[in-house]
Parts: structure tokens; C-alpha cells; sequence
């Protein structure tokens, strides 16, 4: 189906709207449809109760609630459910036989090399997981109908369990998920207000370890997600919001909110996912169409890959050693941001992160009796921040007390403060520059053949010095980089992702049984847009198959056109793959090729932001004023000039050593680098030699 974006907003409103909740601020977007105006803005996160912040944020920007045609939104509170371990209470049901399925795992152990690692505890106990009687076979014929009196009598004992959650995945049901909805039935008969997650609503694909284990992180955030959406959208329509409401998925495209409810597995990288999903909408604009995007927050920095304008996808993605097998986008999240602690290990050498001072009480520098340097206050003593500038307009710094946090560090090693500082930003720097190299070098791509596209309230501070320690020629930072994961959410599409095993010899593949499961699983992505309101002329199907030499573990994605695949398409296939394969792992071969799993995407497509054009103004802007900055070694401190963004107009030009402070952010180049201004309002920064 041929793309087709409508070209007015649905709902007739003026405003689009998206907020992104993260672990130290929340940033909202707004976007007047009428006029183009774009409102970029943050508050303080508020971690006990999260929906507040996002009301917050909403009054900031100005729009109207009863206004909104669109609310799209981003949050951590899945992921935080799994990282705290605070999620439901779960019980699992499974085939009799394969109790122990999820406590087994893959018997393998990340990181490998670690004798200290301690396999963190189990999401769910084995006293908790309980086994019906029936059985399958891996074509979905059925060799032991369901017990439903047994299946009755494993409700009362969960019952007696006191869960919250239900997580049940039988063997084979990716083939046939006749058992599961019988056994779904009677639980939901019998356990009225538990939910109950089934494996083959989420995803019907086989390895039932996966299965379980994204069925099980699906239950234990269910309850969660749940409330906190109840809650917040009752409090939207309270004061006057009747638009759509919309949340971001880690797979890159958005959900309805009744979708999330009951698929919240989907949201565990909500965040992050919306700057990916900017930065390839991004790239097409300022024509960069390899991007390596760095969003660095408060407490974490996410750091994904944009290739051809497109984001990659994986289905292996990993959340604390827990295999969820659903489209996410490849997304390498560390411990490092503008929250992250500096400390002193065992052995004497400074480190920085994972743990976070997050927003209570925050970096030293807020003055809310945080004592522990963290990178917010290395910058903020070094010079690359300053206390004259108002984080979101209303959150000034206090440099002594940044200062004053770098002493105790300063005097337990025997360097000064200054030296402190600059430690921890280099070490933050190390950190980002190691993430990178996981998903480029690692994975057969150079750096210098992309630009870094920086974001994130603490992007810009490090990301000259981090495209210089890759060898990345080019960093671009883009309008409101602090809120621009929300801005990204703006340019999401409805997506469904809808896939089925089916392994089939590429050389011998039955065209019309594939053509006719592809055409099952369009059939469904389209019923399901239908149901979420978008008109035909405003959907579009995409199809992929998972491909894999045959005896292979791995399998690499490779796209599909429409079409029946007949000889001429299965050679293109095979060609594809054989790149592909060779890009990803380093080598091809001659071996027979097979389709594992073949996947449907349904889009519905939402109407996306226009940013403004920047009107050409003076080449040559003027400093607001200047500040030593600590680069420590023989540099010593160095005069930097300070320019104010919003002063920058198209056109403009500057030479490192510089400061360019905004809002939201603030973007350091240094000597050698030099900057100028594209017509959409982004920083274009080409990075000189190493100092």
C-alpha cells in the first residue's frame, strides 16, 4: 500500500502535544498546527507521582487542554517497575511438564567474564508457577486436549496465592492458540480482577523461553501501567482533554492508550524510543541519513543508530538478562548522565555512575541537599555550564556548592577539585564513546561514516569530545535538543506488529502458503488500525521475514516488498540477506538459506510536525560574554566565549572554543571545531583535530 500522510490534523484541534517523563526532568513539546509555533519545555520530574509532572508540563506549554487533537507520551514507569522491582505479583501457567521453562532460561551468563555476577532473582518464583494439563505438537495438532477441570483447580490454587498478574504460556501455542484462550477463559472466570496476560496475544513465535519470559515482564508490569494510566487519563479529561490519547512504544511507533493497557510490555523503552524516532525523521531534513543519536538525560544515556534514514530494529532485546522477543529499537542505554555520581573505588580510581542523584535531591548544584558530585556539577565547575543560565527557565545552579562536592573526592585522591571535575567528564565521555563502539564498530560499521546527531539536556556537553575520540567528522544538535525525545513522539506513527513462525527453505518456499499467511497477518494489522479510527487512505503495510543460514541460531531482518515470492524475488532475498549477514556478522556463505518468521507492520499514519524555518540573519554573532573552562592537563583553564542560541539566526557562523546555552541545553565545541546554522534551526558542528 503506497504511503499516504494526511495533511491536517484528526480531531480538528489546533494542538499536538507529546510529553516524555524521564528520570530527573520532563520535557513536553507542543506544536500549534495553526500558526507552526513549537513550544519546547521542561519541569522537574516528580517520582512519587509521575502524572503530576505531566500535568505540569502540559500547563507550561500554554496549549489549551481542550485544544489537543493529539497527546502522545513517553515514560520510564515500566521500565522503573522492572529496574526497582516493583512490579505485580505474577504466577505463571504452563504445559504440564515445563514448569521450569523460565527458571532454566538459556543457561548462558551475561556478562560472561564476570566471577562476581549474581543472578539477580527471579521475577517469579517456582512456587508460583503452576502446570496444566495438555499438550501440542509443534504444528499445532493437538496430542492432550485441555483439562479444564484441572485448569479450574490450578485458579483456586493461584487464588490462594494472592497474585496480581497471570502470565500463561503453553507450549506451541505460537502455532495454534486454541489451549491458551481455553485456559485464559477459565482463569478470567475464576480470578476476577487479576489480569491475565496470553503468550499469543503478545507474540506467536517459537523459543518458549522468550515467549514466557516477554509474557511474564508483560504481567508483572500490567497492573502498574494500568493504573497510572487509568489515573492520569482521568485526570486529562477532567480538565477538558477529549483528544487522542497515545503512548510511545519501544518498537518506534505509537499505541493507543486502550493498547498499552493491555500490552504494556511495549512501553519498557517508551522514552528513548521517541528520539530515535525524531532523529530518523530528523535525518531526511538536514540530509544526514546515518546518524548515531546520543540522548543523554539526568540518569541514563541512549545511544542507537540510524542507517539509510531508518532506525534499527531488533527482537533480541534484553531488560536486566530477561529476553523480550517484540520489535524494539536497537537502543544501548548506560548509567550516564547529567545525575550520575562520581565516587572512588576500592582500588583508589574515580568513577562515575550508574547510581543517579535523579531529581530528589538532585545534583549537588540544585541545592536541595544532594552532596555527591555528580556530572551536572563536574560541568558546572569545569565552566561548560553556568550559573547565570536558568535550567528550563527556572532552576539556577549554585557553583560553590558544585565546587564543594568535588572536595571530598579532591582530598581522599590529592588532585585538585578542578582536576576532579574534568575526571568525571572524561570518564562520562569514555563511558558514551564505549556505548558507541557496541553498536558501530562492533557490528562491522565505522564511525566516520556517520554524523552524531546529540540531544538530551547533558548531549551537548559531550558530544564534540566524543566525535572526536570515534573519529565522527560531524555532530549535529537539534532545535530544543533537551525535550527533543518529545518532540520525536510527535512523528510517530500507529503501529501494530504482527508476526508468525514459519520456517520454510527459501529455495523451495510454498509462495501461496506464504502469500496467504502474509495476507493473514495484513488482514489483522488492518482491522486493528480500523478499530484505533485511521481510514484506509491513512494506513500502510510493511513486510519483513527473519532469514538465517539453516542450522543457525541468529537471524537477520530483511524487507519484503508486496507481492507473491516467486524465483526472480527469492534470488533478491537471498542476495539481500547474503549483505546483510555479511554487514552484521562479518561473512557469508553458500549454505541453504530459510525464512524463519515472517513479520507485518501496520501503520496508521498520524500527520507530522512541519518544523519552522529559520529566517537568514547576522553571519557573525556576538559573544554574550566569556568563562575559563577547565580542560585541565597543560591546557589548564581556557577562555570560552558564551553565545546565547536564540541569538543564533540562520547563517551564523562561530569557531571553538565556545558555549552555546539555551533552555534546555547547553553545546560546548572547542578549539578546532567549527559551528554553523542550518535553516531548520540545528547546530552543525564539523570537529578539528585532537587537542
Amino acid at each position: 500500500m503506497t504511503e499516504q500522510r494526511a495533511s491536517t490534523s484528526r480531531g480538528g484541534r489546533a494542538f499536538r502535544a507529546a510529553v516524555d517523563v524521564g528520570g530527573t526532568f520532563t520535557d513536553v513539546v507542543a506544536l500549534d498546527t495553526t500558526s507552526g509555533a513549537l513550544i519546547v519545555d521542561k519541569v522537574e520530574t516528580t517520582p512519587s507521582e509521575p502524572s503530576r509532572g505531566v500535568l505540569e508540563s502540559l500547563a507550561k506549554s500554554g496549549a489549551p487542554m481542550d485544544d489537543i487533537g493529539y497527546f502522545v507520551h513517553g515514560t520510564t514507569l515500566a521500565l522503573n517497575a522492572l529496574l526497582t522491582r516493583n512490579g505485580a505479583r505474577v504466577a505463571i501457567v504452563t504445559t504440564k511438564g515445563f514448569r521450569d521453562v523460565f527458571e532454566l532460561g538459556r543457561t548462558d551468563r551475561e556478562p560472561m567474564y564476570d566471577l562476581t555476577y549474581r543472578k539477580p532473582e527471579s521475577l517469579v518464583p517456582r512456587s508460583r508457577v503452576f502446570e496444566a494439563p495438555e499438550r501440542l505438537a509443534w504444528d499445532g495438532s493437538v496430542l492432550e486436549p485441555v483439562d479444564i477441570d484441572a485448569v479450574r483447580a490450578v485458579a483456586e490454587r493461584i487464588s490462594a496465592a494472592e497474585v496480581q498478574a497471570v502470565a500463561v504460556c503453553l507450549l506451541h501455542s505460537y502455532s495454534n492458540p486454541e489451549h491458551e484462550v481455553a485456559v485464559g477463559q477459565v482463569l478470567r472466570e475464576e480470578l476476577p480482577g487479576v489480569d491475565i496476560t496470553l503468550s499469543h496475544e503478545l507474540l506467536r513465535v517459537y523459543r518458549e523461553y522468550e515467549r514466557t519470559s516477554t509474557s511474564v515482564l508483560d504481567a508483572y508490569v500490567k497492573p502498574v501501567v494500568r493504573h497510572y494510566l487509568d489515573m492520569l487519563g482521568d485526570e486529562l479529561v477532567e480538565r477538558g482533554f477529549t483528544g487522542h490519547f497515545l503512548m510511545m512504544r519501544s518498537g518506534g511507533g505509537a499505541m493507543t492508550v486502550d493498547a498499552a493497557k493491555e500490552r504494556p510490555v511495549n512501553l519498557v523503552l517508551s522514552g528513548p524510543a521517541g528520539g530515535v524516532v525524531g532523529a530518523a525523521a530528523f535525518a531526511e531534513l538536514v540530509g544526514a541519513p546515518n546518524l548515531i543519536t546520543l540522548d543523554m538525560g539526568g540518569t541514563s544515556l541512549d545511544a542507537a543508530i540510524i542507517i539509510g534514514g531508518q532506525p534499527t530494529v531488533t527482537t533480541a532485546a534484553t531488560f536486566q538478562g530477561l529476553p523480550v522477543s517484540l520489535p524494539t529499537l536497537d537502543i544501548n542505554t548506560i548509567g550516564a548522565g547529567g545525575g550520575s555520581i562520581g565516587w572512588v573505588d576500592a582500588g583508589d580510581h574515580l568513577q562515575v555512575g550508574p547510581q543517579s542523584a535523579g531529581a530528589d535531591p538532585g545534583p549537588a548544584s540544585y541545592g536541595r541537599g544532594g552532596t555527591e558530585p555528580t556530572v551536572t556539577d563536574a560541568a558546572l565547575a569545569a565552566g561548560y555550564l553556568g550559573s547565570d543560565t536558568a535550567l528550563g527557565g527556572e532552576l539556577t545552579l549554585d557553583r560553590e556548592l558544585a565546587a564543594g562536592s568535588m572536595t571530598p573526592i579532591a582530598e581522599k585522591m590529592g588532585i585538585s577539585g578542578d582536576d576532579v571535575a574534568a575526571g568525571m567528564l572524561r570518564i562520562a565521555t569514555t563511558k558514551v564513546v564505549g556505548a558507541v563502539r557496541e553498536i558501530t564498530v562492533e557490528r562491522g560499521h565505522s564511525p566516520a561514516d556517520f554524523a552524531i546527531l546529540s540531544f538530551g539536556g547533558a548531549g551537548g556537553i559531550i558530544a564534540a569530545d566524543t566525535a572526536r575520540e570515534l573519529g565522527v567528522p560531524r555532530v549535529i544538535v537539534p532545535p530544543g535538543p533537551g525535550a527533543f525525545s518529545a518532540m520525536g513522539m510527535l512523528m510517530a506513527d500507529v503501529a501494530h506488529d504482527l508476526a508468525r513462525t514459519r520456517i520454510t527453505d527459501l529455495a523451495a518456499v510454498d509462495a501461496e502458503g506464504l502469500e496467504a499467511d502474509y495476507r493473514e497477518l495484513e488482514s489483522l494489522a488492518e482491522a486493528a488500525l480500523e478499530s484505533d479510527g485511521f481510514a484506509e487512505t491513512d494506513r500502510a503495510l510493511a513486510r519483513t521475514a527473519d532469514i538465517r543460514y539453516q542450522g543457525q541460531e541468529h537471524t537477520v531482518a530483511i524487507p519484503l516488498p508486496a507481492g507473491v515470492i516467486d524465483e526472480a524475488l527469492a534470488a533478491e532475498l537471498r542476495e539481500a540477506f547474503g549483505v546483510a549477514h555479511e554487514t552484521q556478522y562479518g561473512h557469508r556463505t553458500e549454505d541453504p538459506v530459510e525464512i524463519v518468521t515472517i513479520r507485518v507492520r501496520g501503520s496508521g499514519l498520524v500527520p507530522r510536525p512541519q518544523l519552522p524555518r529559520m529566517a537568514p540573519g547576522d553571519a557573525t554573532p556576538v559573544a554574550r560574554t566569556r568563562r575559563g573552562v577547565w580542560r585541565g592537563g597543560d591546557l589548564g583553564r581556557v577562555d570560552y566565549a558564551v553565545y546565547e542560541r536564540d541569538a543564533l539566526t540562520l547563517g551564523s557562523r562561530l569557531d571553538g572554543p565556545a558555549v552555546i546555552e539555551e533552555r534546555t541545553a547547553t553545546t560546548v565545541i572547542h578549539a578546532g571545531d567549527s559551528l554553523s546554522v542550518g535553516e531548520h534551526g540545528e547546530l552543525d558542528i564539523i570537529i578539528g583535530e585532537r587537542l
